[in-house]
């Protein structure tokens, strides 16, 4: 990989890390409940990804059944990982649930080499703890009366979702577009979550419909297409470990649209955070 084409995917991989953060503003924000929010977020994602694919003639062909069996499976714990994390952010706050969804780095890299032939790289080990320290120095005190600890433990789970998620894609699914991939998980989604409709009272959307456009399209179909599409690049722990800025954008998006305002620790534990963000970034460059 030339220096020129290294600088560009990381900063492709960047700026889905931003969109993707709005994830966290957006999702304390919306008032509807959590599997209405994340049915409108695939349908109109769909809607976005097909017309997206059309214009710019995508195939759409799956080359197997097991391959359709990828795409199922990678597509519900799309689905478990959002709904766990949006309800994550609607218990406690947006910091805590973005920063409890981010333990996903240490566990992609513990699980990589089970899902790939990735040798093990101890080193991976180390940032995923520098991740996790500053994880901890970001969060506020805990009162585990509270409804913050279950927003923490939906949040690891959330990130466990997450992690089975793009290690199924990275082991099965490298030789499709991440377009077409992502198109295929928010609309099996929405299919999947249909039902919600009728067991949710979701008449509040037409207030809420702008933001969940932004939801969709920002968030969903541009940010996580791009994530998908890193993936060709990087070995999903390094990719997972520079995405490991999110917490940093959304606590700074949080604050300026949700007064969410950060402490001292967020400075210092986003620093740490953002310094293994660089530092795989430029070890990855050897890879």
């Amino acid at each position: 990989m030339s220096d020129k084409s290294h600088i560009n995917h990381l900063l492709w991989l960047t700026v889905a890390t931003i969109f993707i953060s709005t994830s966290g503003a957006l999702g304390k924000f919306i008032d509807l409940p959590t599997p209405i929010i994340i049915w409108w977020r695939s349908a109109l994602a769909g809607v976005f990804l097909l017309l997206f694919c059309l214009a710019k003639k995508i195939s759409l062909k799956v080359n197997s059944g097991r391959d359709r069996w990828t795409f199922f499976l990678a597509s519900i714990f799309m689905g478990a990982h959002w709904i766990t994390y949006f309800y994550a952010l609607k218990l406690s706050n947006v910091a805590i649930g973005m920063l409890s969804l981010f333990t996903f780095p240490v566990i992609i890299a513990l699980l990589e080499p089970i899902f790939t032939r990735i040798k093990f790289d101890p080193m991976h080990i180390l940032l995923g703890i520098t991740v996790l320290i500053g994880v901890y120095i970001l969060a506020p005190e805990f009162d585990l009366k509270s409804n913050q600890l279950q927003g923490i433990l939906l949040g690891i789970l959330s990130a466990v979702c997450y992690s089975l998620r793009i290690l199924i894609l990275k082991t099965h699914a490298t030789n499709y577009n991440g377009t077409m991939l992502m198109f295929y998980q928010v609309g099996i989604l929405a299919i999947v979550l249909m039902p919600s409709l009728y067991f949710f009272e979701g008449s509040n959307i037409k207030t809420q419909y702008p933001y969940v456009l932004l939801l969709a399209l920002l968030t969903t179909a541009i940010g996580h297409t791009l994530f998908i599409n890193s993936l060709k690049y990087f070995k999903a722990s390094t990719a997972s470990i520079i995405g490991s800025a999110q917490p940093v954008f959304g606590i700074i998006i949080a604050y300026f649209f949700l007064n969410e305002i950060p402490t001292l620790h967020t400075f210092v534990g986003g620093s740490l955070i953002l310094a293994t963000v660089f530092i795989e970034s430029v070890r990855s460059k050897k890879n």
